[in-house]
């Protein structure tokens, strides 16, 4: 059964009419939605972080239970010479083949006159750029002796300013004083919270001549069960492999929890939200009660008008929406977190927004029904009276 609804126009006015309650419940519905989109963003960001990480084309044998444990990993150093000598299908060009022997361990980096603070180091040969195919150097040169090279979001992950870690600055580790002689980036993927510096220079400084890894990439007609059946043969070694894709997938596994609590944050932040938004809109039906009833009298029904205050609160969190959109996108999308596997940036992606929309819109939907349903049960007459 059809029936008459309110005009359009008649919830638009109404929102103009109390401007100060009006603009107090979009501060409050903003704010939540914008601490909504944070969250959201960290967890995008956390998982783009992860997923970009890994070519789909490329291995890494790492020491025999070691698991997803890099830093604790160590193999002779021959063993980035029996691999492509032993390996068939490992990817070559110009006689090169891709495999790049890394030293990777995360140790205590003093950035001008800070403190300390645990960053992340690899030591590369010059290969790693045929096997780390979204490196891209955009300032400065490859690393010499002495000099280091620097990934996009080291300065985050150590808590320094940009400024302190640009090309011909110094950092310190390993007891050795080191030049920044480039910046470069990696597609967004976890390499980009590193540093970087030659292979030869890094065990001289640690005194060791073991490596943490061997990365390799496979040619597309390459069998990774070749590289399997290799570290299983070679006992000597203690070796094991996974695909690269394969590493970093175990390592969105091991942070499950921490997007189950985001998610947990999430839900809280609706939650809350909508306490809010009931109470927002229950101050405000309560104090047209003669109004609602004078609408019954000339012929609306209970339901249209209903209807109309929920319009007003949708329309609420609809601009509400726009403009934690807006706000989150000019200044928290792009912005880096320092995390335990390094940093990352938050995203406030299309998912993001989805999501970030969906919760204002049900704010603003949920929270108003409780307080307009309670209020249209007054009678009629008993509404008219009221002041």
């Amino acid at each position: 059964m059809f029936f008459r609804l309110l005009p359009w126009e008649y919830a638009i006015r109404n929102l103009f009419r109390r401007r100060l309650r009006t603009a107090l419940t979009l501060v409050g519905l903003t704010t939540v939605v914008v601490l909504v989109f944070v969250v959201v963003g960290f967890i995008r960001g956390l998982e783009r972080s992860l997923s970009v990480s890994g070519d789909p084309q490329a291995a890494v044998i790492l020491s025999l239970g070691m698991g997803e444990n890099l830093e604790y990993s160590s193999i002779p150093m021959r063993t980035s010479g029996l691999v492509p000598a032993s390996v068939a299908g490992i990817e070559e060009r110009f006689g090169q083949k891709f495999v790049s022997p890394e030293l990777y361990l995360g140790t205590q980096v003093r950035v001008g006159s800070r403190k300390p603070s645990m960053g992340l180091v690899r030591g590369v040969t010059r290969p790693a750029v045929l096997v780390r195919k979204s490196l891209d150097i955009f300032e400065g040169d490859w690393p010499r002796p002495g000099e280091v090279l620097v990934g996009r979001l080291a300065a985050a992950k150590l808590g320094a300013s940009v400024e302190e870690m640009a090309v011909g600055k110094s950092v310190r580790l390993e007891g050795q004083t080191w030049e920044i002689s480039g910046i470069f980036s990696a597609g967004g993927s976890a390499f980009e919270s590193e540093i970087w510096c030659r292979l030869d220079s890094l065990q001289q400084a640690m005194k060791r001549q073991d490596l943490s890894l061997v990365a390799v990439t496979l040619a597309q007609k390459g069998d990774f069960a070749d590289l399997d059946l290799f570290c299983k043969e070679r006992l000597d070694l203690e070796l094991q492999t996974m695909r690269e894709r394969a590493y970093y997938a175990s390592l969105q596994k091991d942070y499950a929890p921490i997007r189950s609590l985001a998610w947990l944050v999430v839900t809280l932040l609706a939650g809350a939200g909508i306490f809010a938004g009931m109470n927002t809109m229950y101050g405000s039906v309560v104090g047209r009660t003669s109004e609602l009833a004078a609408l019954q009298t000339i012929g609306f029904s209970r339901r249209a008008i209903a209807v109309s205050l929920i319009q007003e609160g949708l329309l609420l969190a609809a601009a509400s929406s726009l403009l934690a959109a807006f706000f989150s996108l000019v200044f928290i999308n792009g912005m880096t977190v320092r995390f335990t596997m390094g940093a990352f940036a938050l995203r406030v992606d299309n998912v993001a927004i989805l999501i970030g929309c969906g919760v204002s819109l049900m704010l603003g939907f949920l929270g108003g029904i409780y307080p307009v349903f309670r209020a249209l049960r007054m009678p009629i007459v008993e509404g008219l009276k009221a002041v």
